[in-house]
């Protein structure tokens, strides 16, 4: 258990991170997926949460295969972990091989001109270099299409000289169990591994994936937001734990008079005498601006309502409804956490919990806790 500061205690914002709650998330995930290897997918700093910290409590759970999105995530991942596979999602620029190398870093290969790239490199230091090659499967954004899928089938020796490590493809739609895309997906993924060289591994289950059944799992699994609390399935109830809380301080409290409207471009408007608490969290924390007059924080575990318009610095509060003494300015009320989800808050903006974790300002006080089991 981290030891928490006084700078903490007296933060305008502060953010509480539970890795103990990482944790159960990722052996939740491991049970789902009995013999099947679980690796983690840690990019954008571990989805707001900090890949320095959560990174190695993973390690530590037996996940030995990280994901990043870019070459720089994975260089400052493996100065953090030294041991283990770092696969950079977004693909090889020319140029960058022997970077890569010196890094012990595992491209994802997302067309036949990186795997050329890569094999050629390999030639030049005497030795098949590992990699994963990625297939396209229907979310046509990377990965080798069909037309390349045909020229390897007709020329497989156009993947030769490489340790290839698995081929993956990425579902987009298994968040919604019943939609079709998830089998023909599957289809398809199956079809492609078909026409590659036979015995190469595979991976194709997301964090949702993961939940759609054992023939989505294949041989390794990559969840990402189910780690940090995501739901994996929309309209379901949500197996995993939150590991964050976000709690702002309420800097002031004032009565506004029916017909006075609060915030910018006055575009909340009171329709009674109405208690407003401001409190000290907006958009240059991660609290997005389309959670205007939409939001809900939780006050002494009760919910209210976010009124007027998201500032960079403040949110406004409506507490008419609650006891005086639970909204005194100086007391911290929860912005985001186990009772205002990021899920529940982004079905409120209209947006994915993706983008409230990933949009985690600087300006909050980190504390990190880790009650291990």
């Amino acid at each position: 258990m981290v030891t928490t500061t006084f700078a903490f205690d007296a933060a305008l914002s502060r953010l509480t991170i539970d890795l103990g709650a990482v944790r159960q998330n990722y052996r939740r995930l491991c049970r789902e997926l009995g013999d099947v290897p679980c690796a983690g997918v840690v990019k954008a700093d571990g989805y707001g949460l900090g890949a320095d910290h959560v990174a190695p409590v993973l390690y530590e759970e037996g996940c030995r295969t990280f994901f990043v999105a870019t070459f720089d995530e994975a260089v400052r991942l493996r100065q953090i972990l030294p041991d283990g596979t770092i696969a950079c999602l977004n693909g090889l620029l020319a140029g960058t091989e022997a970077a890569y190398v010196e890094h012990g870093i595992v491209p994802v290969l997302n067309d036949l001109g990186q795997v050329a790239l890569w094999r050629a490199h390999g030639g030049k230091t005497g030795a098949p270099l590992a990699a994963m090659l990625h297939v396209d499967t229907g979310m046509n954004r990377l990965g080798l299409d069909g037309r390349e899928l045909d020229r390897v089938a007709g020329d497989p020796s156009l993947l030769d000289g490489i340790d290839w490590l698995y081929m993956l493809s990425h579902l987009c739609a298994a968040d919604e169990p019943d939609n079709p895309m998830n089998a023909q997906q599957l289809a398809r993924f199956r079809a492609a591994r078909a026409r590659l060289p036979a015995g190469m591994k595979a991976s194709l289950a997301n964090s949702s994936g993961v939940f759609l059944g054992p023939e989505y799992h294949h041989d390794l699994a990559r969840p990402g937001i189910a780690l940090y609390g995501g739901r994996p399935s929309a309209g379901s109830d949500n197996p995993m734990r939150c590991p964050i809380r976000i709690e702002g301080r309420i800097l002031q409290l004032r009565t506004v008079e029916p017909g006075w409207t609060v915030g910018y471009g006055g575009s909340w408007r009171a329709g009674r005498e109405t208690r407003i608490a401001t409190v000290a969290a907006g958009y240059a924390d991660g609290y997005i601006r389309s959670l205007s007059s939409a939001g809900r924080v939780a006050v002494g575990g009760r919910l209210c309502n976010v009124v007027g318009r998201v500032s960079m610095d403040m949110i406004t509060v409506d507490v008419t409804d609650l006891d005086p003494a639970d909204t005194a300015p100086g007391g911290m009320v929860e912005v985001l956490g186990p009772t205002v989800t990021p899920d529940a808050m982004a079905d409120l903006a209209g947006t994915i919990g993706y983008e409230l974790l990933t949009a985690l300002g600087s300006r909050y006080v980190r504390h990190y806790v880790d009650g291990g089991a």
